[in-house]
């Protein structure tokens, strides 16, 4: 009888559906959306595990190659996060990122990537309700998108 239970035990294991877990890269302006992250951590407000926060200086620092080269490491999905537009403290890069993320968007689906595996949002650094929220909605919207179609690629350089 206790094999029996074991057995029947280790067959629910086998059967058991592994949830996927997605990669995500965050990229924080330092001013706004990184301390929102770090509010959301102060809060003890719970969101996902899954995303990984990244300090820039700035939003408007975000190059389009970090964020391809993300995809490339096998990331499965990019949130960008900045100052809301007209809060940032060097001006316009909101606005420069509002344009790249746009192109880039463009760029994703050209190549056979889903667009919607990159998400912009603004987050103030009072925020940080709103970045766990915004961290939990994204890794949902990744995880039924399911892992990024693009292959773990070598870099050498």
């Amino acid at each position: 009888m206790l094999l029996n239970s074991a057995k029947s035990s280790s067959e629910e294991e086998m059967n058991e559906e592994k949830v996927f877990e997605p990669k995500i890269i965050a990229f924080c302006c330092n001013w706004c959306s990184y301390a929102g992250a770090d509010l959301a951590g102060g809060m003890r407000l719970k969101y996902a595990p899954n995303v990984l926060p990244i300090r820039l200086m700035c939003s408007g620092r975000i190059s389009p190659h970090f964020i391809l080269k993300a995809f490339q490491k096998g990331a499965d999905g990019v949130l960008v996060t900045g100052c809301h537009i007209g809060d940032c403290h060097y001006m316009k890069g909101n606005f420069i990122t509002a344009k790249r993320v746009a192109v880039l968007r463009d760029l994703l689906g050209f190549v056979g990537i889903s667009p919607e595996r990159l998400r912009l949002e603004w987050i103030a650094g009072s925020e940080g309700e709103k970045f766990a929220r915004v961290a939990n909605e994204f890794t949902e919207q990744i995880r039924k998108l399911g892992p990024s179609p693009v292959p773990d690629i070598p870099y050498n350089a």
